[in-house]
């Protein structure tokens, strides 16, 4: 009994010793934080975002001569547009220095907003295209512009309510049984601005194929009553499918997975997915400046005056309709 008590006692002696030398190495280790390689991809395309669409509401709102109609539609895209760039870069931010549920809360709901701000803009300069081509002699009128504020109005006022919804309590910090694939949003949320997107993409599509039969239906009557219906009108016609096609074909790829991705999906599912769906979405932020803004003639002239004075600040632009950005 003796020497089996005097053998544990070693045994557990050693034992101990062992343990204190492994929890010391453990003491020793520093901590090392961790940066996952697409929060940084987000940031960066949030960087770029806020970037592009800055300029954009710069040009905009120097230039006096951009006051019109269509303009403050595009505006009114960018500062969307711009504001979810920030949201990107405050949530990595907020994300690894401050580990606060209130503060992501307050980011995802910044998030939504915004990115909801962006989509139902791109709706309101779709509806704008279309009345520009249908109702082209009453179209530079007060009844124009009051028609455009109200769409903007309603746009940012649907949108602000879908950003708040999470901050005033339809959130899953209380149950993570509803979470969904964007935490702290709950299924159902998402859900519901998922299908209020196909919602507006089928509009924007329908709206678009009317704007190309309007434009092949111009375009032929102009050629016939020019004789030379087979060159023009085919230009005509090509160059504008070519562009509805590149504006529907950007907005639909680069929100379509992500959204049937927020239906189909649960938040058991692994992460990547959801980033791998999200980061193209966010690209359309991207690209909406190129498509709306810089290939414009007017913003690219009120880009020369403002930085380079290329030309005098007083030249007069003659405002186009819609349907020509």
């Amino acid at each position: 009994m003796g020497e089996m008590s005097g053998n544990e006692s070693v045994n557990l002696s050693s034992w101990l010793e062992a343990l204190d030398n492994s929890s010391l190495e453990l003491q020793f280790q520093e901590p090392r934080l961790r940066v996952d390689p697409w929060d940084v991809m987000l940031c960066i395309s949030g960087t770029a975002i806020a970037c592009e669409n800055a300029l954009v509401v710069a040009i905009i709102f120097y230039t006096p001569t951009l006051r019109t109609p269509m303009f403050l539609l595009i505006g009114s895209l960018a500062t969307a547009d711009l504001l979810a760039g920030l949201g990107l870069i405050l949530n990595f931010f907020f994300h690894y220095l401050i580990h606060s549920e209130t503060i992501n809360l307050i980011t995802v709901g910044f998030l939504v907003g915004s990115f909801s701000a962006s989509v139902s803009s791109l709706l309101a300069i779709t509806i704008d295209r279309y009345l520009s081509l249908y109702n082209a002699l009453t179209y530079y009128s007060e009844r124009t512009v009051a028609y455009i504020h109200s769409m903007l109005a309603v746009a940012w006022g649907v949108s602000l309510c879908l950003g708040l919804l999470p901050i005033l309590g339809w959130n899953c910090l209380k149950d993570t049984s509803t979470c969904s694939i964007v935490k702290p949003l709950t299924r159902s949320n998402l859900t519901l601005l998922s299908i209020s997107f196909f919602l507006i993409f089928i509009i924007m599509l329908h709206f678009y194929i009317q704007i190309c039969r309007i434009v092949c239906r111009h375009a032929q009557q102009i050629a016939l009553q020019q004789h030379f219906f087979a060159t023009s009108s085919y230009v005509t016609t090509k160059k504008s499918v070519s562009t509805l096609a590149i504006i529907v074909g950007t907005f639909g790829t680069s929100w379509l997975p992500f959204a049937i991705y927020c239906l189909v999906a649960d938040h058991s599912d692994p992460p990547v997915y959801t980033y791998a769906t999200l980061l193209p979405a966010t690209y359309n932020s991207m690209i909406n400046p190129i498509i709306y803004a810089f290939k414009n003639q007017q913003i690219q002239k009120a880009t020369w005056v403002l930085f380079c004075g290329c030309f005098q600040s007083n030249t007069s632009f003659h405002s186009r309709s819609p349907s020509d950005v």
